[in-house]
């Protein structure tokens, strides 16, 4: 008896000092905040419900508010009861699922009214309530690119004004940057250029989902190898004509002179 006594006192002990004891309710968002969704678009978010064995959900509701404000209001999406299945939202195209372990919620049609800040909670059997949040904003085109350059550092910049997850190329004469030319850093916004001196035009292209967008910097013109072969050969025929034309002057010179001694050979015969 005493051997049960102390094994029923060292349970109660050890559930004492468990975190939670046998009440372990709580629910995580499993999309990567923040969540950015593309108008048009279907948004879900995914939560996971953990929970004790001696605990039951006795319902999930999932509202929203606006990220920004001084008393944002709070809508209701859905509510829906703890057990296993689907019900629709407060307005159409809104629907939630609730499984054993995870529930939720899809938006089809997603339009920017709808961004701000989800909230899932869970209620149990007994009333208790824990929450999670998830911010969701709207997937933003490209805007405004711009290319900056820093002469002392010979580096070009590119810049971007709030598109969402831009991706960042450079191009020179609209051909791929190569390593005679320059090299770009990893998060594709610089560009260190080697080439002396700088010149043509550099072009960065900004990209994501919605779009693209590009800016481009001009430099002095650049002397490219068929210009040069092009000059050279313009010099080399205007050598050509100007050495023919000497050499033509001087047997026409030549020539004349020719010419005058016959004429004064024959006077001086004829005058004897």
């Amino acid at each position: 008896m005493d051997l049960q006594y102390f094994l029923c006192w060292r349970v109660a002990l050890l559930l004492l000092l468990m975190p939670c004891g046998l009440q372990c309710m709580s629910v995580h968002i499993l999309n990567e905040e923040p969540v950015h969704a593309i108008p048009g678009s279907t948004l879900i978010l995914r939560a996971r419900i953990e929970y004790g064995p001696l605990e039951e959900v006795s319902m999930v509701t999932w509202e929203r508010k606006p990220e920004t404000g001084i008393t944002p209001k709070r809508e209701t999406l859905a509510t829906c009861p703890g057990k296993n299945g689907k019900c629709a939202g407060t307005r159409p195209g809104v629907h939630v699922n609730v499984e054993q372990q995870e529930t939720t919620l899809q938006i089809s049609e997603y339009r920017r009214e709808d961004s701000g800040v989800f909230a899932v909670t869970v209620t149990d059997h007994t009333g208790a309530k824990t929450t999670a949040y998830c911010i969701v904003r709207e997937y933003e085109e490209v805007h405004h690119v711009s290319v900056s350059i820093n002469i002392s550092h010979s580096l070009l910049v590119c810049g971007e004004a709030w598109g969402t997850d831009p991706h960042f190329s450079w191009l020179h004469e609209r051909v791929a940057i190569t390593k005679t030319v320059g090299k770009v850093s990893n998060d594709g916004t610089t560009l260190f250029v080697t080439m002396a001196p700088i010149c043509g035009h550099f072009t960065c292209m900004v990209s994501n989902k919605r779009g693209h967008s590009s800016a481009t910097y001009t430099a002095v013109p650049c002397e490219t190898e068929g210009r040069g072969t092009t000059v050279a050969v313009v010099c080399l025929v205007l050598l050509l004509l100007l050495f023919g034309g000497v050499l033509a002057f001087l047997l026409w010179r030549r020539h004349r002179h020719s010419n005058r001694g016959e004429r004064l050979h024959e006077h001086l015969d004829d005058t004897i």
